[in-house]
This record gives C-alpha cells, sequence and structure tokens, in this order.
C-alpha cells in the first residue's frame, strides 16, 4: 500500500475543514436572504414588553415547530422550549431573550417600531428592541436549522431556549422555577450571546471569565414632613434629604470598597413633590447597584441603606420618617463564562470563522445578564456568554448605545455571524 505523507493527511483534513466551513457560511447566507431577514423584519416591528411577549413567543414557537421540533409554550409565564435530540451525548441549551423595552424608536430605520403596549404595570407605551432581542431571536432560529441541517456532524440533545424578561432580570429565574431543569432535559452547557453595537458588525468576542456584571434594582422611599415653602423650618424637606442620599451614595464606590475592585451606584429616577411653593411629604428613588464580586455586592447594598438613613438624620428626620429600602425583584449574580468551555468555544470559532473575525475588546461599563441563572453554581451548568458586532467599521464612532431610541444594529451582518458562531460553539461541544 503506498504511504501518505502526515503532511498530505494534514492538508487534506483542512481541506475538508475549510469545504466544511464556506458550506456553513453559504448555507446562512441563503437561509437570511430567504427565511431570516423577513423573520428579522417582523421581530423589530412587533416587539413587546417583559413578561408580555405572547405573540412574538408565539411566532417564535411556530418557527421553531415549523422544523420538527418538540416544542413547549408558557414556561416561566410566556417562555418558549423546543427540544431536538440526536442520540446520547452532551446536552447544551442555546438562549435567546425576547422581550423589548419601553422606548420610543427614533432610529429613522425604513423598519422601525411603532408598537405601543400595555406593560405588566398597567401603562401604555411605546415600545421598541433597544438592545437587539430582535436579532437574538432570529439567530436562535437560524442556528436551530444550521443543526438540524447537520445532524450527521454531532451526538447529543440541544435545548433552544426563548426567554421572556430578560429586561427585568426576571424572566430566567421564572423559566428555572417553572421546572425548565426538571420538565426539560437539564444540560451540561448553556450558550448565548449578544450583539453588541459598540463592535464592528461580525466580529465575535469570547471572555474567559467574566461576562457580565450583578445587577439589582432598589426603591428607595425618601419621607419628610410637609410644610410651606415659604416656612421650611417647620418641616423636615425630603427633597433637600434626597438631594444628599444621592450625592453621600458615589461615597461608597469612591471611599467604601476596594479601588481595585469595580462598583456602580445610580439613581436612575427620582420623583417628589408637587408645587413649587410646597415642602412634599415624600420623594421616591429607583437605584442600580452593579458589581462584580459578591462580597462587594452585599457592602454595597448594605452602605445604601445606612447612608440613606444617617443622612436623613443629620438633616433632622425623626426616626419614624427614615428612608425605606425595597429590593424589587430584579436582581442577577454576575454572569461567568466557564473558563475551559469559553476557551474551547473561541477556538472553535475562531477556526471556522477565521481569527481575523475575533476580537478581545474589553468590557465597557458594567452590564447585566440574567443568563447568570442558567448557569449558576447550584446547577452545574457550564456556560458561555459571547458577543456579536453590530455596527459597521466606519460608523462605531456614532453607534447609539443600547436602550437608546436611536439604538440600531446592521442586521444581515450580526445575524449571519451570530447564527454561523452559535452553529459551530454548540457542535463543539456535542463532538461526534
Amino acid at each position: 500500500m503506498k504511504k501518505v505523507s502526515m503532511v498530505a493527511i494534514a492538508a487534506l483534513a483542512l481541506a475538508g475543514v475549510a469545504h466544511a466551513d464556506s458550506k456553513l457560511r453559504a448555507d446562512v447566507a441563503n437561509d437570511y436572504a430567504t427565511n431570516l431577514r423577513p423573520l428579522f423584519l417582523h421581530f423589530h416591528q412587533n416587539p413587546e414588553l417583559s413578561f408580555k411577549e405572547t405573540a412574538t413567543a408565539a411566532r417564535l414557537a411556530s418557527e421553531l415547530r415549523a422544523l420538527g421540533l418538540d416544542v413547549t409554550e408558557g414556561v416561566g409565564r410566556t417562555g418558549v422550549v423546543a427540544v431536538l435530540k440526536n442520540g446520547r451525548g452532551p446536552t447544551v441549551l442555546i438562549r435567546a431573550d425576547m422581550d423589548g423595552l419601553p422606548v420610543e424608536e427614533r432610529s429613522g430605520l425604513p423598519y422601525a417600531s411603532k408598537a405601543r403596549q400595555v406593560g405588566i404595570d398597567g401603562v401604555e407605551r411605546p415600545v421598541m428592541h433597544a438592545c437587539g432581542h430582535d436579532t437574538h431571536m432570529t439567530a436562535l432560529v437560524g442556528a436551530a436549522r444550521q443543526l438540524i441541517a447537520r445532524k450527521s456532524q454531532w451526538r447529543g440533545t440541544i435545548v433552544f431556549i426563548g426567554q421572556p424578561a430578560e429586561e427585568i432580570i426576571s424572566g430566567a429565574k421564572a423559566m428555572i422555577e417553572d421546572g425548565l431543569y426538571t420538565r426539560f432535559p437539564k444540560p451540561d452547557y448553556a450558550l448565548a450571546f449578544h450583539v453588541s453595537a459598540q463592535d464592528e458588525a461580525g466580529k465575535i468576542g469570547v471572555p474567559d471569565d467574566m461576562a457580565y456584571s450583578s445587577s439589582d434594582s432598589l426603591d428607595l422611599k425618601v419621607r419628610g414632613i410637609g410644610a410651606h415653602g415659604a416656612s421650611p423650618h417647620k418641616g423636615v424637606d425630603p427633597v433637600l434629604i434626597a438631594s444628599a442620599i444621592v450625592v453621600n451614595l458615589q461615597s461608597l464606590v469612591a471611599r467604601s470598597i476596594d479601588p481595585l475592585q469595580p462598583g456602580v451606584i445610580t439613581v436612575g429616577s427620582i420623583h417628589g413633590g408637587s408645587k413649587h411653593n410646597i415642602i412634599g411629604e415624600g420623594v421616591d428613588l429607583q437605584i442600580t447597584v452593579r458589581s462584580d464580586d459578591p462580597a462587594v455586592r452585599q457592602q454595597l447594598l448594605d452602605g445604601i441603606k445606612r447612608v440613606a438613613e444617617n443622612t436623613a438624620r443629620a438633616l433632622g428626620a425623626p426616626e419614624d420618617k427614615l428612608p425605606v429600602l425595597t429590593a424589587t425583584g430584579g436582581s442577577t449574580p454576575p454572569t461567568r463564562n466557564d473558563p475551559e468551555t469559553a476557551r474551547k468555544v473561541r477556538s472553535a470559532i475562531a477556526k471556522a470563522m477565521g481569527e481575523g473575525q475575533m476580537t478581545s475588546r474589553p468590557r465597557e461599563g458594567m452590564g447585566a445578564e440574567d443568563f447568570a441563572y442558567f448557569v449558576a453554581p447550584e446547577h452545574g451548568v457550564k456556560g458561555v456568554y459571547f458577543s456579536v458586532g453590530g455596527t459597521p467599521a466606519d460608523e462605531l464612532a456614532t453607534a447609539a448605545s443600547h436602550h437608546s431610541p436611536l439604538f440600531k444594529i446592521s442586521p444581515e451582518p450580526a445575524i449571519r455571524a451570530g447564527v454561523e458562531a452559535m452553529t459551530v460553539a454548540a457542535m463543539s461541544l456535542m463532538p461526534k
């Protein structure tokens, strides 16, 4: 038998990989033109608010069911779960979030959302996908189609998730509590990606460890004693107390925590008073707290209560009128990737898409994600959360941030890269 050199064998193997990767890229491009582009436009023009994603969930379920998947709706109120079994092997969860934001779109796009909806708070507001969840859902369907077409190349079970209420940090927890890991195959791995308006379209970033910070939402009710605005000495002014609290809270980050540890306290909303010349009886503050470390997180939460109460005392509030701090329930621990799995996924994506498509840009800010509940330590699920760029290189300098009414991404390069990367990532965890 004629000997074949190792160099020749390697060349043949690389040729096979290149052929497979180019076919995946071509298949994704064709799917985008045929199916994914109109699906994205539908999701973008018909956004729904957190835990109100009934039509969105129904459309996502319909798309997955049409692929032959076993689909269950209403998990965690409005969540969707679709299961694809393909022999013995690992179980991988692939998640996309579904909810939009109460923001009026001013992106100038011809397909901009004009939707309005009554939220779970009973208030009607304009709605838009100002964080790219339309991209995530579309890519989920695209990845499902590619993975089904490549069943001969992997073995295991995939659980596709349409998650509600990510924007209020509640949907992942709701799905877990509704039996996601008991009613359906429990995953060994969990994957998700987020489109990024601050990264070049199509670029993929896979952090080794920290992907997102923790988040806590707090309501602070500052109480006072009403009086005439011309006689402030006869009352206790809650506006003054609230103003001092806002300023004093920043000392917690500046002077209370280790300067090498990141932390953020932001007062995002403050409401109080009724008229120019009336000292009212209360002011309401809404606060978000971010950190990367559980000990720092607790330090900040404890500090907010201490600063609020003692600032009120210093400005004359009686003990029965001290501020009341309440956690709203919208909280999540940090989202950390499993380092070994993240390196494996990054290597597979880089090999398939090219090292030039990878980015390692550091995080900007301390965004949060409730994907952390899927990969909480008590579940033993190894998670990888990566990013997919969504803005053309020549527009990065002026790109609007997420949650802005001006937010927009370039759907084709982002969705195609997201489908390709997610398909490769899942297959790398379920080798035949």
